[in-house]
């Protein structure tokens, strides 16, 4: 496990899942192959794209998400790393 993986960040990423249209935006991240775009992404939802950036910040932030500006637009992928540890860190109360 990351040992810079602290209480504090479980904390920032547990709140980041905490909200369904999060989740439901990081399973559409998921199924993406490669890099999903933010418009892509707003039009999944029947939400404002300020609602939208406001979510995407969240996971960016938690570090669940990668981002990347392409242009005038953004780009999101999972962070893969980040979101084993947390997988990891919170399979060790199963044990």
């Amino acid at each position: 496990m990351n040992t810079s993986f602290d209480n504090k960040k479980v904390e920032r990423i547990s709140k980041a899942l905490g909200d369904p249209y999060r989740i439901k935006i990081m399973q559409a991240v998921k199924d993406e192959k490669d890099w999903l775009q933010c418009q892509a992404i707003t039009q999944m939802f029947n939400l404002a794209q300020s609602t939208i950036s406001h979510h995407l910040s969240q996971l960016v932030d938690a570090d669940l998400l990668h981002a990347e500006k392409d242009g005038r637009h953004a780009r999101y992928k999972i962070n893969k790393e980040v979101f084993g540890d947390y997988v990891s860190y919170l399979s060790d109360f199963s044990n």
